[in-house]
């Protein structure tokens, strides 16, 4: 690299880098840090090859054991929280948060720690295979690379038309999505199909939809935590899962300390007792489905009592004219008393901020629930002030405003026709589990069978990687070059920086590299859809438009200089707070709906809502290859390596339930055995089952832990409202088996319940 790779712009950014690297570099030995890189793609007629070297020329008095840092984007879940990972003689040791970034500020997640394991695990993949014993076989044969490629290019060529084409992909990096929406739009084929579990969860794709009714624009809401004197989060499990939990759970820290000697308010509502609701002033269990009630109620009152300072409320009392706050009293199991002091705390703040969370997109009423708390920003006005809700800003430029959508489980639902329908032919598959992901009642495993050809690019061999037939192993997150617009945002406009923090270890291929290798076969088009010679030159192209920006956050001599400190600094940011204030649409003109959440079962035969949330260490399932994430007690229960049902202690007399007891849970759609937690904070109408443990596939340390998939219970249904997958909407009923199975817990310090996994 060029030593003339810029100048830190001041003392202060300096000096955090010198602390991230103690004792280990001057500041000129600093300024010769060159980006990583990664090994030869193997795709071009003349190889390339990018060694990572840390210096251009070592010093001389650095020594073997000495620790450099390279600075990279998190990808255990799609927020995009900046890392530096500590590297030793070419192997990564340790990673940490990114105390430059602007969106995590230095802070990490178990999740981002345990990165380390996805890296080293045992059960990746160490090159290109098929099934030579057919799909479902798991009798593998290597292919080499070149071969790998021709085969593929032929199955392409022979499509009798583009349409034929499919990908399904989930919440995959920025620059991936980009390359792969070029090359199927150069071959006439459908955009690619965005979806996983862990964004049905979260409800991106309803809360893009909600950005779009209610401000104009898909961009997700950002809410301002750190400035709030109020929060009342509605489903949304800030502080554990949700959207980007880092950040919100430093955003809650300054919240907490509050401003001029006051400390914020949460308020949770949520028929489960979360870690986020433990860690709120006040958790409030709501009848499942009833949370917009509450949120109708609540402004309501605010309208007609004429509360808080910002004025006259009438030109909100049409939002509210349908609307009797007894009757969403009752609905909810809210007492009106409640539901008024609610009212009064939020509209007397000077900053408040009413957050729709996933819980509330899960359900078949989910759009009208969002729309009633997000209206609640409006009535006390904080749509684009300090303290409230903003829109995330989007990539600085063109190119990197390409950005992966969310599409609606509908949509998915459409693939799953076509393929069942014969329509498909080739099926690609990035970053999503499908068979393990949806529910088992939507039909994916059974549709995959009538695909004649099926590509993963899973660095493992999980529950989809088995029934394809060609496995093209990814890198993983530390071996690859790439970049990440984060949404929901920071305070101003960011990209994280993603580059290999080490060689990589086996012969694996960054799926971008695939498809410029692919498109170069390919020709005409496509070839010139993607004309880079490698994943590294496309991205040094892309983000070179940001070079000269007056914007960012530092300042270089050259176009070879920026590409240096844009992975020296792991991205490109504004140097101030630059928020992106809301536009309202009309829709908040006419008055907000009253909508009845529906269930599927029966409540006589189903006496239970069915509440499957994301683990706050395994989230949706992709953490569950990891011992580290296996081994990290749940914060509410203490269960490690195992999957369990809570219910009510009420519900477990009813029943003559005890902890540790297996029960069978059903509905109409499927049914599982699990032991039972007894769990206080729950309601005695809800049982709620973890999600990420049950894996057939997906390594020994997933496989080996006993469990089931809560998917298989839930129904296939969706909210009308935005076409997502109502998770939350099926009903359920418990039966005793008469036997026992226990629990490791961390307070059994014997190691009681560990038995199975001997």
């Amino acid at each position: 690299m060029n030593q003339d790779a810029g100048i830190l712009k001041d003392n202060a950014l300096r000096s955090t880098l010198n602390e991230i690297m103690p004792k280990a570099l001057t500041r000129r030995e600093f300024l010769k840090i060159a980006a990583g890189a990664t090994a030869a793609t193997g795709l071009a007629p003349a190889v390339r090859s990018i060694v990572i070297e840390p210096f251009v020329h070592p010093p001389e008095e650095e020594l073997p054991g000495q620790a450099t840092w390279y600075a990279s984007t998190c990808r255990q879940c799609p927020a995009g929280c900046g890392i530096i990972v500590r590297t030793i003689e070419g192997r990564a040791k340790k990673i940490e948060g990114n105390p430059l970034h602007p969106l995590n500020r230095g802070k990490l997640c178990a999740r981002g720690q345990a990165g380390l394991q996805v890296l080293y695990n045992p059960d990746r993949l160490k090159n290109a295979v098929r099934q030579s014993g057919g799909r479902g076989s798991r009798q593998f044969e290597p292919l080499y690379w070149p071969d790998a490629l021709d085969l593929l290019r032929d199955k392409i060529a022979a499509l009798s038309g583009a349409e034929r084409l499919a990908f399904l992909g989930g919440l995959m990096p920025s620059h991936a999505y980009r390359l792969t929406a070029r090359l199927l739009e150069a071959l006439g084929a459908a955009p690619p199909v965005i979806y996983d579990l862990q964004s049905a969860l979260e409800g991106r794709s309803a809360a893009s939809q909600l950005s779009l009714a209610f401000f104009g624009a898909p961009d997700l809401p950002e809410y301002d935590l750190s400035q709030s004197d109020v929060v009342l989060s509605f489903g949304a499990n800030l502080l554990e899962t949700w959207m980007s939990p880092v950040a919100q759970s430093a955003a809650y820290g300054a919240m907490r300390q509050g401003r001029m000697g006051r400390r914020g308010l949460l308020v949770q509502f949520e028929p489960r007792l979360s870690a986020t609701a433990a860690s709120s002033d006040e958790w409030i269990p709501v009848k499942p489905g009833a949370e917009g009630f509450v949120a109708l109620a609540i402004g309501r009152i605010i309208v007609e009592e004429r509360l808080g300072h910002v004025g006259s409320h009438r030109s909100q009392a049409v939002l509210y004219q349908n609307v009797d706050v007894r009757d969403m009293s009752t609905a909810s199991d809210v007492p009106v008393e409640t539901l008024r002091r609610m009212a009064r705390a939020f509209a007397d703040a000077d900053r408040a901020v009413a957050i729709p969370g996933g819980y509330l997109a899960g359900q078949r009423n989910g759009f009208s629930s969002m729309l009633a708390v997000q209206a609640l920003n409006l009535v006390v006005a904080q749509v684009g002030r300090q303290g409230g809700v903003f829109l995330s800003n989007p990539g600085p430029t063109a190119a990197l405003r390409q950005n992966p959508p969310v599409n609606s489980f509908d949509e998915v639902m459409d693939l799953i026709r076509r393929m069942k329908a014969g329509e498909i032919d080739l099926l690609l598959v990035h970053s999503a589990n499908p068979i393990y992901e949806l529910p088992a009642a939507a039909g994916f495993a059974e549709a995959i069978t009538r695909v004649p050809f099926v590509v993963s690019f899973s660095p493992f061999v999980d529950e989809t990687a088995i029934w394809a037939d060609l496995i093209l192993p990814d890198h993983t997150y530390l071996e690859s070059w790439g970049y990440q617009v984060p949404s929901p945002g920071a305070d101003r406009p960011v990209v994280s920086s993603q580059q290999p923090v080490v060689r990589p270890l086996y012969d694996t291929l960054a799926a971008a590299d695939v498809l410029l290798g692919l498109a170069a076969r390919l020709g005409g088009k496509p070839a010139d859809a993607l004309a880079w010679q490698d994943e590294a030159s496309y991205l040094e192209e892309t983000v070179g438009e940001l070079y000269g920006s007056s914007l960012g956050a530092y300042d270089a001599r050259t176009p070879s200089g920026f590409w240096a400190l844009w992975h020296q600094y792991g991205g490109w940011w504004s140097e101030k707070q630059i928020r992106r204030e809301p536009e309202l649409t009309d829709v908040v003109q006419k008055p907000l709906a009253i909508s009845d959440p529906q269930f599927e079962g029966d409540p006589q035969d189903y006496p239970f809502h069915l509440y499957p949330y994301s683990s706050i260490t395994l989230t949706d399932g992709r953490g569950a290859n990891l011992p580290w994430l296996q081994e990290a007690p749940d914060p509410m229960t203490t269960v490690q390596w195992g999957m369990w049902v809570e219910i009510n202690p009420t519900t477990a007399s009813a029943l003559g339930i005890s902890d540790n007891d297996v029960v069978q849970v059903e509905s109409p759609h499927g049914s599982l055995e699990a032991p039972v937690v007894i769990y206080p904070g729950i309601r005695p109408d809800v049982v709620a089952i973890p999600v990420g443990q049950g894996h057939q596939d997906y390594g020994r340390f997933a496989q080996e832990v006993s469990g089931s998939n809560p998917l298989t219970l839930v129904a296939p249904v969706t909210d009308p409202g935005t076409g997502a997958l109502a998770w939350g909407a099926t009903r359920v009923r418990l039966k005793p088996t008469g036997r026992k199975q226990f629990l490791a817990r961390l307070e059994s310090l014997d190691g009681k319940g560990r038995e199975s996994l001997d």
